[in-house]
């Protein structure tokens, strides 16, 4: 078995897949409509819409398969999005790179793989649209062709439902989007056991930056900002910009000390923005921090009261 290379943009292609905050989503019915498309049309039990994450593909949408992710180091999904067209085997038994791989082996037991490479708006390859079956078979041309204009519509639906909750200047999630992702990483938290930290950022004198230096200003301070806290942030933390100067941050399995690191990691980014950037100089932020317990089950909303409290208390003490 040959596991899948390592693209060369990596790291860029998964912050773009980071930034989209798609993966752990409830599914997409217009997605789940291509999936039972593309399965009818290619006569295959099984289509899905898979995203490639570090160390998995998850499936976005699937039709004919109960797993919702396998180990990307296994997955065929992680070949195909080495490159701009579609990836074929025809027949994965005869195919060195596959004939001994537990998916061929066991179940789901793959023996012909298509997949179209998906990309992020920013043009990174984050996933596939792909056909299997667990029989050999050719694919035409026209086959090709087909998958390609399948695949073009999962592309559109994927980055369309990224934008819809995708904060226009910022490029991360806007509140839509951020609750949306942080009510499903709570509840994971809570049925798990496990404690969630709950930040939010608000920016100190920002009336003042734009009073003074202009609503452009304010703007490059924003994309700072958030720049900054793209970088910090863990893979599995929701983060967004929830309000004019607010942002928020939601960590999963997480408790005090890792969220003061993430603050910590935070500011050291800030001082580096700060050597090349003069307008970063006037970046500066107070921060309110909530903790949740698992055994009271606490909502997302009852952590937003309890972080606002906390960031407008430090802000006094800040005298901003």
């Amino acid at each position: 078995m040959k596991a899948p290379e390592i693209p060369h943009d990596e790291t860029q292609r998964l912050r773009a897949l980071q930034v989209m905050q798609l993966l752990d989503t409830p599914g997409d019915e217009k997605l789940d409509n291509i999936t039972r498309l593309a399965g009818r049309i290619f006569g295959v039990p099984i289509a899905l819409v898979s995203l490639v994450d570090q160390d998995r593909q998850w499936f976005k949408s699937r039709q004919g398969l109960d797993a919702t992710e396998t180990p990307r180091d296994i997955s065929f999904c992680g070949h195909a999005i080495l490159n701009d067209e579609a990836f074929v085997v025809e027949d994965a038994l005869s195919d060195p790179r596959f004939h001994d791989n537990p998916l061929v082996t066991k179940n789901p037991n793959i023996r012909f793989y298509a997949g179209f490479p998906l990309k992020s708006q920013s043009g990174h390859r984050i996933g596939t649209l792909c056909v299997i079956d667990s029989k050999p078979r050719n694919f035409t041309g026209a086959d090709r062709e087909m998958l390609r204009d399948l695949g073009e519509l999962a592309q559109q639906q994927l980055q369309s439902v990224a934008l819809a909750t995708t904060d226009e200047l910022t490029r991360i999630q806007n509140r839509r989007g951020f609750l949306q992702i942080a009510k499903l990483s709570l509840a994971s938290a809570n049925r798990a056991g496990h404690r969630a930290v709950l930040l939010l950022f608000d920016l100190n004198s920002f009336k003042q930056i734009n009073d003074e230096l202009g609503h452009e200003a304010g703007d490059r301070v924003l994309k700072l900002f958030a720049r900054c806290l793209l970088l910090c942030c863990r893979e599995a933390d929701a983060f967004g910009r929830t309000g004019g100067d607010e942002f928020c941050v939601l960590m999963h399995d997480a408790n005090v000390e890792s969220a003061r690191k993430l603050v910590a990691r935070l500011v050291g980014q800030i001082a580096k923005a700060k050597a090349d950037d003069a307008i970063a100089s006037r970046l500066k932020f107070s921060v309110g921090m909530a903790t949740s317990d698992p055994d009271q089950n606490q909502s997302l909303d009852t952590l937003l009261a309890t972080a606002d409290a906390a960031m407008y208390r430090n802000k006094r003490r800040a005298g901003d």
